[in-house]
């Protein structure tokens, strides 16, 4: 992800040379803990939770729009402006941080108090000056090292950085060639993102419930049938995806994390699915349906 080196993101007036404030946004999508679990005959994976119902790429940027229009009826005259929502050069958590959002936690997401971490930021630069919020310079993660311990892959370090190479969310979404062979067991069932250092957050626990029902899950994203999703040919997987984030992945990421998850499952209902997948035209599904082909054997050998 070279793009994130962008000297832009130091200074918001590299982007809008107008830019005198900052106005940041968060909106609230659901608690992965809220989805009724699949209990079908077949293994289910695993969605991230803010990729349940549609697009925040496609959602939110209306609504900044909107936004702007307002403030530049308000103030009377047209001014300079930009917005993004996690698609330009701006350190969103950093901004939001300054703006009393919240404070930056161990595992480098946001976290707000009251609402927890499930939300998304947004934020529109501005040729106004408005009074700025106080900062939240607490740190509330205290000596808690949940997030740490509980990351399948080690990606979580100390120093509240994070290693993007081994983190589940880049793997099954941003990386796009082949999962590491030594990672793919941690994967589990997860088939695009992770919210296991989220959920184990005691900040999500106690937190406001409450989110934007546009996030709302689409019927059989936060559990998908493995052995179903994993024969969907180019035009269903579009139809079923579209304006909701697995799109991103496109087909052969997404059907190779769910090859990886049907091997991880060692269930042998996913054999013949498997099988057909080693005849599929895309390269990087062949190669991971052979690999988890090798997990469920083995897995019926050992049982054995």
């Amino acid at each position: 992800m070279d793009y994130m080196a962008d000297s832009r993101r130091a200074d918001p007036r590299l982007v809008l040379p107008e830019c005198h404030s900052i106005l940041m946004l968060a909106v609230r999508y659901p608690n992965p803990e809220s989805a009724a679990q699949n209990k079908g005959p077949s293994p289910a994976g695993r969605i991230a939770a803010y990729a349940w119902g549609s697009d925040y790429h496609l959602v939110l940027p209306e609504r900044l729009k909107a936004l702007a229009s307002f403030i530049a009826i308000r103030v009377g005259n047209p001014i300079a402006h930009r917005w993004y929502t996690d698609t330009g050069p701006i350190l969103e958590r950093d901004l939001a941080q300054r703006a009393g959002l919240g404070w930056i936690g161990k595992n480098t997401c946001l976290i707000h108090p009251k609402i927890g971490s499930y939300f998304l930021l947004a934020e529109i630069l501005l040729g106004i000056e408005l009074e700025p919020d106080v900062p939240f310079s607490a740190d509330r993660c205290g000596v808690c090292t949940r997030c740490i311990t509980a990351c399948p892959t080690g990606c979580i370090l100390p120093d509240r950085t994070l290693d993007a190479r081994r983190c589940l969310s880049y793997l099954t979404i941003e990386n796009k060639k082949e999962i590491p062979p030594d990672l793919r067991t941690q994967l589990g069932d997860r088939v695009f993102g992770c919210d296991i250092c989220q959920q184990v957050c005691p900040w999500n626990r106690f937190a406001n419930q409450e989110h934007d029902p546009v996030f709302n899950a689409r019927s059989g994203l936060p559990d998908p049938d493995l052995v179903a999703e994993l024969g969907l040919r180019p035009r269903e997987f579009n139809r079923k995806f579209k304006d909701n984030p697995v799109l991103r992945s496109k087909r052969r990421g997404y059907l190779r994390n769910v090859a990886v998850a049907l091997g991880n499952s060692g269930d042998p209902a996913g054999l013949p699915a498997l099988e057909r997948a080693v005849q599929d035209n895309e390269p990087l599904i062949r190669e991971h349906a052979i690999w988890a082909l090798g997990q469920i054997q083995q897995d019926k050998r050992n049982k054995g």
